[in-house]
């Protein structure tokens, strides 16, 4: 912890503002969103169709919307999407507890998730801007805020929800409204930055449709964004096939031994991301971190193949070890990961860089999803280990087209940064 507070006041009070913020985005958030479903379901009486419309809405907006948000940062400053995603996430939070009607629950769900659209790319963009040449440091410190929230909203959410959902979505919204007034007056305003001295704004970005070209024109950026997509694909199994795999192993105490999952997810990321940032700065390059943590993502489902299908124990300890080791090697990429788009963008339209990046990994999460789980129904109970198995195989692509990228040339070398007294 000491670590934590010595690293974080490091840098600008302005980056430290957007990293206890995460905290907060994310605790309200997971204070609330796992028990939606069951709220939608069982207090409302929602059939399974409507809840999955109200979910799906949710993802869409901000999934699909990460683009117009990142566009609206580079236009007109980080400072206004992110209020303003805070402001919308307010007033959506607070009408998902009391709203009873479809339409309602709808627009209420589209809210949340165009606000969440509008506060990431700029947040990211703004904390690259801020880091200058410690931007690894700073991602590595925001990523340990960013678990911490998911760690601590569920539990929190869960000691709410004696009282009822109301409770829960009143307390979320109330955090947001908090979060909302503090950057208005705390936050500074920040443009984002030209490519060069001389250039103007107009000259960089004179329309929306430029700014497009110019980012859908970048093919090194668009390549990586290809080439990381399968890095989200695994760590999105924490919510899809892990769960799956722990109810099929341990049927009725599944949904228990899921929630510890999650929990060991992040709680190693939380202990473990700074050490693993201080020590992939001393031995690796930029790249080859990039390198090892996506070949580790795959590997991390090994254990699963190797797993006795008829031993509860044996497969609860599996998926114990890939959850773990998955956070592990995702807390060495991500810092790594988050530089290389600021290196690939040429600190150029970076918000807007980092709005089609969370989109096309959003893209191939879906995809990604729909194949995984066609696999998952065509091959258990009888052969699971092929999933397991293409998982791995899916981490050593990524592992192998990052590479292919780093001895093309097509990976720019980062500014190197110092190193973490």
């Amino acid at each position: 912890m000491r670590n934590l507070l010595a690293r974080t006041r490091s840098f600008s009070p302005a980056a430290q503002l957007l990293m206890v913020n995460q905290l907060a985005i994310n605790l309200a958030f997971y204070m609330l969103m796992p028990y939606l479903a069951a709220h939608l379901a069982g207090d409302l009486g929602l059939a399974a169709w409507t809840v999955g419309l109200v979910l799906g809405v949710r993802n869409l907006s901000q999934q699909g919307m990460f683009l117009i948000g990142g566009t609206i940062a580079d236009r007109y400053g980080y400072k206004a999407p992110i209020l303003a995603g805070c402001l919308l996430r307010t007033g959506g939070f607070a009408l998902l507890g009391w709203a009873d009607t479809l339409p309602a629950l709808i627009a209420a769900s589209a809210a949340t998730g165009f606000a969440g659209a509008l506060f990431n790319p700029a947040v990211r963009a703004y904390l690259a801007a801020e880091a200058g040449g410690r931007r690894v440091d700073a991602f590595a410190t925001f990523n340990v805020y960013y678990q911490a929230g998911m760690l601590l909203g569920p539990v929190v959410g869960l000691a709410l929800l004696a009282a009822d959902f109301r409770a829960v979505c009143t307390t979320a919204a109330l955090i947001f409204a908090a979060l909302s007034a503090l950057q208005s007056r705390a936050l500074p305003t920040r443009q984002a930055p030209t490519p060069h001295p001389t250039a103007t704004r107009t000259d960089v970005a004179p329309s929306i449709w430029s700014q497009w070209r110019q980012v859908a024109s970048n093919r090194p950026f668009l390549l990586f964004s290809a080439a990381m997509t399968g890095s989200y694909v695994l760590t999105f199994q924490v919510y899809l096939l892990l769960p799956l795999a722990a109810d099929a192993a341990l049927g009725a105490h599944g949904t228990k031994a899921t929630s510890g999952l999650f929990v060991v997810s992040a709680a190693v990321a939380v202990a473990g991301q700074l050490r693993l940032t201080d020590w992939a700065k001393r031995r690796l390059t930029p790249h080859q971190a990039l390198v090892t943590g996506l070949s580790a993502m795959g590997a991390a489902f090994i254990p699963l193949t190797l797993a006795p299908a008829h031993s509860p124990t044996a497969q609860l300890a599996a998926l114990a070890a890939s959850v773990a080791a998955l956070a592990a090697a995702g807390a060495v990429v991500y810092p790594f990961e988050m530089d290389a788009v600021v290196a690939l963008s040429g600190n150029s339209l970076l918000a807007t860089h980092y709005g089609l990046y969370n989109t096309v990994s959003g893209l191939g999460i879906t995809l990604g999803n729909l194949a995984l789980g066609a696999l998952w129904d065509a091959t258990h109970p009888t052969a699971p280990w092929l999933v397991w198995t293409t998982l791995a195989l899916t981490g050593a692509a990524c592992a192998t087209a990052v590479t292919a990228l780093s001895r093309t040339g097509r990976l720019p070398t980062p500014t190197p940064q110092p190193a973490t007294a």
